[in-house]
């Protein structure tokens, strides 16, 4: 039994980090439609919430397939955007260092993004498996 936890948690380690690299494409893509209009701080705001309900939707049909929660999906949503605000405080406390204090950051946005959301995946992890999407489905 002790095995196939193992391997649900590597399972899931693995497809979070797949639906991660998804969500920076998201973010990053959103970020650069919208510097010119909004800059580096509120287009990165905008290309945040974007990349969250990407992997939302993502996250809940394949990573954590086999859990659930007890919410409705509109609640399960602003349940697991509120969860990804503590992850995303990481994420983007380091971008806005990044693109503030170096200037090929700020010129090259994506090395902001990337540095931020290394730097708060792992929260947005543990807190997706420990406090959402943390019961099993039931075997039909």
């Amino acid at each position: 039994m002790t095995r196939f936890f193992s391997i649900a948690l590597f399972r899931e380690i693995i497809t979070f980090g797949i639906v991660g690299v998804i969500g920076f494409v998201v973010d990053t893509t959103v970020l650069y439609l919208l510097k010119a209009h909004f800059g580096l701080f509120y287009g990165r705001a905008t290309s945040f919430a974007a990349a969250a309900f990407t992997t939302w939707l993502i996250n809940r049909k394949w990573t954590f397939k086999d859990k659930r929660s007890s919410l409705d999906a509109k609640y399960e949503f602003a349940a697991y955007f509120a969860l990804m605000i503590i992850g995303g405080a990481v994420n983007y406390t380091v971008y806005a260092l990044m693109v503030s204090k170096y200037a090929v950051a700020a010129e090259a946005p994506i090395i902001g993004v990337a540095a931020g959301s290394i730097a708060g995946m792992f929260v947005n992890l543990m807190t997706s498996r420990t406090l959402l999407f943390k019961n099993l489905r039931p075997s039909v």
